[in-house]
């Protein structure tokens, strides 16, 4: 599997996300650059986390005009995976591939540190290595997580099984406990909380690992039914 890695000047969660995939893994990956015209030959796409443009305007909200962003809706229409990690999530947000929007943290401040996350839904193309109701190991790093949507909204992706996420404890104070949410095909995923910093025991946890390993895997099955 060849997976694009996404860099958006600010973006500081590249690397972690390519070790992920790439070191850990074993898969394909490539950095890509926010100018990019051409995502066709990849697989799946990573928007990592940081401060992307600096985070002026709104989280997200000048990433998503840079050219690469034609790329990945075109993408997401063609079922590949598409991931958004933290200000990827936001940039998914801001570009319409997924509901809703992104607040302040409900004190105003940064935060970080781990987070235990449920799996709420195990059967996607992200999550098909964890059980219904699993608690995951997370670590979040964020100071606009405060996903907030309209109750019309919140109603659709409770009744669709769409909230994929949750917080056991709600330390940004998001909208039903939210930490991610899927797209109605089911291919587009955006978390807060960073499943590449969650890899390897070395770094405290080895729960994100299962994320990469449920997208390398849907794809693997994919790929052979239609081979």
């Amino acid at each position: 599997m060849k997976l694009a890695v996404i860099v958006f000047p600010g973006s500081n969660c590249d690397v972690d996300m390519y070790h992920a995939v790439a070191d850990v893994l074993g898969e394909e990956a490539e950095y890509v650059w926010h100018d990019c015209e051409d995502l066709s030959e990849f697989d799946g796409i990573l928007l990592p986390g940081g401060f992307s443009y600096g985070d002026y305007l709104r989280s997200g909200a000048i990433s998503r005009f840079s050219k690469v962003m034609k790329e990945i809706i075109k993408a997401a229409e063609a079922g590949k995976p598409v991931l958004g990690v933290c200000n990827g999530f936001q940039i998914l947000l801001e570009a319409g591939l997924l509901p809703g929007a992104m607040k302040r943290n409900k004190n105003l401040k940064f935060i970080c540190r781990p987070a235990e996350l449920k799996v709420q839904n195990s059967e996607t193309m992200f999550t098909n290595a964890y059980s219904q109701g699993e608690i995951l190991n997370i670590p979040v790093a964020h100071g606009e997580g405060n996903y907030y949507c309209d109750p019309e909204t919140l109603a659709e992706l409770t009744n669709e099984n769409r909230i994929v996420f949750t917080y056991e404890n709600n330390l940004n104070g998001s909208i039903s406990n939210i930490a991610g949410i899927i797209n109605e095909g089911g291919n587009v995923l955006g978390m807060m909380p960073h499943p590449e910093r969650a890899v390897e025991e070395l770094l405290g946890s080895a729960d994100g690992l299962g994320l990469f390993q449920s997208i390398v895997k849907n794809w693997r099955e994919s790929y052979v039914t239609s081979a």
